[in-house]
């Protein structure tokens, strides 16, 4: 998403200048070409050669330095920037910039810029709340500019409360998020993810191999694309996508009852979960011991939530459009279809887990996406976060068609 996106990172004078290193390193890692501008107070905490030497770009600090011996240096910045960051933002760069005061490096190329501006305060917390700044605050959302909303904490001042900047990962998801094109403003979307786990006893369970990277990654770019989410998740070892309701389940019958509670107001469903098929009969309530060479468990199936989203009589309320996931190991496209007709889905992403770099675990993924119409699209190997935007499109269009 931001792959050669030329960002310009403000960082102003506060202890939380040190974040913006991390939030820096976040950038590059995700091919953003980055360029800083820190104010003659934020040197004072973090030295300029710490960002330039992550960066690989010269930090910028005075106001009438040219660049490359001919441009102007604001005015060039402004011009070339595809989002402008300001991490930390004190009350005074806010109050500056909210009365059109222009008089160093930093607030004059921010006047000067036509790209999204994203502001990440940090300050105390008295003077987070304090009226003046409230009003700096709103009559710069008014006009268009972004805001990562600080958080409630313990503050280097020694009080505790708001005004706490946000995570970098939080930040680094705002600015993706202000680069993206909103297409799914107004819709609500459901993911499920990850495996789930059948208890055969409180020690052992039945599961499969799912980390729920590729329902993860579907659930962040719907919400990087506008859309609420909800994220029905087995048990995964990865980060909360931010701004995404999460649901957290364990077994197959807790999945169905989370999907079934949230579908009444969902516009889309897409099931990326690895759903156990069979769970154990009963459950022993104490460890089952060893007591001979051989054991026998009885299974029973577990609800296909799919297919029952897909037979339901939704009645006066409007169905959502049903993605379901198929992963085989053999007769790939012909499983698949098979799926996508008896489940009565409008699209079906099958992909074969057998490959070693498109299976569990991976961070990579290669599809086919089936629809209800008959079409189809190929989609070779790529990120599993770029799969899942290829999947929103495609998503989008048929929402289009409807």
């Amino acid at each position: 998403m931001l792959v050669n996106k030329k960002i310009i990172l403000g960082v102003c004078g506060g202890i939380a200048a040190y974040k913006a290193i991390e939030l820096l390193r976040l950038l590059t890692k995700a091919g953003a070409d980055v360029h800083i501008i820190m104010t003659r107070a934020a040197q004072e905490f973090v030295a300029p050669l710490t960002f330039q030497t992550l960066s690989s770009n010269p930090v910028h600090t005075e106001l009438f330095n040219l660049i490359a011996e001919r441009e102007i240096g604001h005015i060039s910045l402004a011009d070339r920037a595809d989002l402008f960051m300001v991490v930390p933002a004190t009350a005074n760069i806010i109050g500056k910039i909210a009365a059109g005061i222009a008089d160093d490096m930093l607030t004059t190329t921010v006047m000067a810029t036509k790209a999204p501006v994203l502001f990440a305060p940090a300050m105390n917390v008295n003077m987070f709340t304090n009226p003046i700044y409230r009003e700096n605050e709103q009559k710069l959302r008014a006009l268009g500019y972004l805001f990562e909303a600080p958080v409630s904490g313990s503050l280097a001042c020694g009080w505790e409360g708001e005004g706490k900047l946000a995570s970098p990962e939080v930040i680094f998801e705002a600015a993706v998020a202000a680069l993206t094109k909103k297409d799914l403003t107004g819709r609500t979307i459901l993911v499920t993810a990850g495996p789930t786990r059948e208890e055969i006893d409180p020690v052992r369970y039945i599961s499969n191999h799912s980390s729920g990277k590729m329902g993860y990654a579907l659930a962040r770019a719907a919400r990087r694309r506008g859309a609420q989410v909800v994220l029905v998740t087995g048990p995964t070892a990865l980060a909360t996508p931010v701004g995404v309701t999460v649901v957290p389940v364990m077994s197959a019958m807790e999945m169905q009852e989370a999907v079934m509670a949230h579908v009444a107001v969902c516009d889309v469903v897409i099931k990326a979960a690895a759903v156990a098929d069979y769970r154990p009969a009963t459950r022993n309530s104490t460890k089952i011991k060893k007591k001979a060479d051989w054991a026998t468990i009885e299974l029973v199936r577990n609800p296909d939530i799919l297919a029952g989203l897909g037979g339901m009589d939704y009645g006066l309320k409007h169905r959502p459009f049903l993605v379901g996931f198929a992963a085989e190991t053999d007769a790939l496209t012909e499983n698949a279809a098979k799926k996508l007709s008896e489940k009565k889905l409008d699209m079906i992403v099958a992909n074969d887990v057998s490959q070693v770099d498109a299976g569990f675990n991976v961070d990579t993924n290669r599809a086919v996406l089936l629809f209800k119409d008959g079409g189809s699209t190929l989609c070779e190997l790529m990120s599993k976060e770029q799969l899942a935007g290829t999947i929103l499109d495609q998503i989008i269009a048929r929402l289009a068609e409807s």
